[in-house]
């Protein structure tokens, strides 16, 4: 039987929040949110909500078996580590690391990682990323903007190229999107809703018209929640390249063709939403993710969902698919 892999979950610990809570100021706070529970707020619009089951591997482990998930690439989710000085930045990214290479030793059937390296500093970020690749990570997990800049800023290409060269997958993750404040999202918490399929959906697309998968063909971008709202509007980017000169500048392929390059996660919430990322990424590209633990995470409906697509795509999106684009 093909394993269950999970590309798309994530934990957290003490001294990281720690962390946030010292260095984060005045940007990033913890304030309470209806219902009683902590969350991490970015200008005021809560975006990120800790809870217990992100503290706690061996309950982790204990829901993998009842979902009937084998394997899980761990990261840890946002805001990461793109706040604070060059060393606070630093230490925020290697306490997760260090916390998910020890539960990788710990489980080493179960659990695989993402690590994390502080962007913004680009000498701490490559020698962060040497460090995690030797002590077993798997690939990096990326924010879908580094502290309101793109990813494809000039800034990060050292970066990118490092991840290229080693071949690795990439966990694109949303954070709140630039202007979160201006866009009055802290109304009915609308990042977890709107906001962030946006962030991935901006970063993706940007990419896509930048170029970036022409300069960097041997990295694997893996688009969270079934790539954003790219799978809905992948047609009126053609129609955009197609028609407008701006779109063409820099890229020789219109963007459908791109998607095909692009894996994405199944973090959907219809079975639509799912084929429709099938459609648009190819059969080949879409692989299990559950969202596990957040507030909003569907592990049992998330892998239902995928057990209801064909037989052929079924097994490829369980597991096949990750077993490819990942070296376990």
């Amino acid at each position: 039987m093909d394993p269950v892999i999970d590309v798309h979950t994530h934990m957290l610990n003490h001294a990281w929040l720690k962390l946030l809570e010292k260095h984060g100021r005045p940007r990033y706070t913890l304030k309470a949110v209806t219902g009683g529970l902590r969350a991490i707020h970015l200008d005021g619009a809560p975006f990120m909500t800790p809870v217990p089951e992100m503290f706690d591997w061996g309950l982790r482990i204990k829901n993998m078996d009842r979902v009937g998930i084998d394997v899980s690439v761990v990261s840890l989710t946002c805001p990461n580590a793109y706040w604070g000085s060059a060393a606070v930045s630093l230490k925020a990214a290697q306490v997760m690391n260090e916390e998910m290479a020890k539960a990788r030793k710990s489980w080493p059937d179960r659990i695989q990682w993402l690590c994390s390296l502080p962007w913004q500093h680009e000498k701490a970020a490559l020698a962060e990323l040497k460090r995690s690749l030797k002590a077993g990570a798997c690939g990096v997990m990326v924010l879908a903007n580094i502290g309101g800049q793109p990813l494809t800023s000039p800034a990060f290409a050292k970066i990118w190229k490092a991840i290229d060269d080693a071949k690795l997958p990439v966990l694109i993750h949303p954070t709140a999107p630039p202007g979160v404040a201006e866009m009055e999202m802290q109304q009915f918490q609308l990042v977890a809703s709107i906001g962030f399929t946006t962030d991935t959906t901006l970063a993706v697309a940007r990419m896509i018209y930048d170029g970036f998968f022409d300069r960097f063909q041997k990295l694997k971008i893996i688009a969270s929640h079934g790539g954003g709202t790219l799978p809905y509007l992948i047609g009126r980017m053609d129609q955009c390249y197609e028609h407008i000169p701006a779109c063409r500048t820099k890229t020789l392929e219109k963007p459908s063709l791109h998607a095909r390059r692009i894996f994405a996660d199944s973090v959907v919430f219809t079975d639509d939403a799912l084929a429709m990322a099938v459609n648009v990424f190819g059969s080949g590209n879409v692989l299990y993710g559950s969202d596990y633990p957040h507030t909003i995470g569907d592990p049992i409906g998330c892998l239902a969902r995928v057990d209801r697509l064909p037989d052929g795509v079924r097994r490829r999106v369980r597991g096949q698919n990750a077993l490819r684009a990942f070296s376990f």
